[in-house]
């Protein structure tokens, strides 16, 4: 196994891992929903998003993979948790319309992915934030993840952070069990109806832990 950074020509197996950590146990994740589209062309988009010129946490920049005989097999990304949320909506414009999207269908975007403020919950100004953690099923087991997690904690210590989150779906058990492992404990957990009946989950769990 190999640890590295991601690279531009990662770009599709990065969008692929987005849209994986995304649905997490469930059939939809956020794209699906939001972008409400094939799941071919949610995958070019995602991946055009994470080369855009705009750099949010779906960039290949802020991703490590873990390598098996040169081929990507998982990854997560690991970033400052500040402005995550302004920063991802840059680039979803950016690439919205560069392909042609009007700006009405940017908004009909943004509108569909407001089911899940109600309760995501992710890590504070001052927090470094692991998340979009995704293995591909024939590489689980191999704790593949538990060494991402710890080349991402290191890099977040280095930067000078004090404290990592994660977030994951209620219900995610392998999710949940990995993360207890790398010695995150619950922080804070939110519900919303609305969510459930969208996503099939109940809302999002964060665990957090000192680095």
């Amino acid at each position: 196994m190999t640890i590295r950074s991601a690279r531009p020509e990662d770009a599709d197996f990065i969008a692929s891992t987005i849209l994986s950590s995304m649905r997490g146990h469930r059939s939809r994740g956020w794209f699906d929903v939001a972008l409400d589209w094939p799941q071919s062309n949610c995958l070019d988009f995602i991946a055009r998003v994470a080369t855009a010129r705009a750099i949010s946490m779906w960039h290949v920049s802020q991703f490590l993979v873990a390598e098996i005989d040169g081929k990507p097999v998982a990854a997560l990304c690991a970033v400052p948790a500040a402005n995550t949320g302004i920063l991802a909506w840059r680039a979803i414009e950016e690439v919205g319309f560069a392909t042609g999207l009007a700006a009405s269908e940017l908004e009909a975007i943004r509108q569909r992915g407001t089911y899940s403020r109600a309760c995501w919950v992710q890590g504070g100004e001052g927090d470094w934030m692991i998340e979009h953690v995704a293995t591909e099923p024939a590489y689980r087991g191999r704790g593949l993840v538990q060494a991402l997690i710890a080349r991402a904690l290191q890099n977040g210590r280095a930067a000078g952070f004090a404290r990592a989150t994660i977030s994951f779906l209620i219900g995610n058990d392998p999710a949940e069990r990995a993360y207890a492992k790398a010695g995150f404990d619950l922080a804070e957990e939110k519900r919303d109806p609305s969510f459930e009946a969208i996503i099939g989950a109940p809302g999002f769990r964060m665990f957090a832990r000192a680095i």
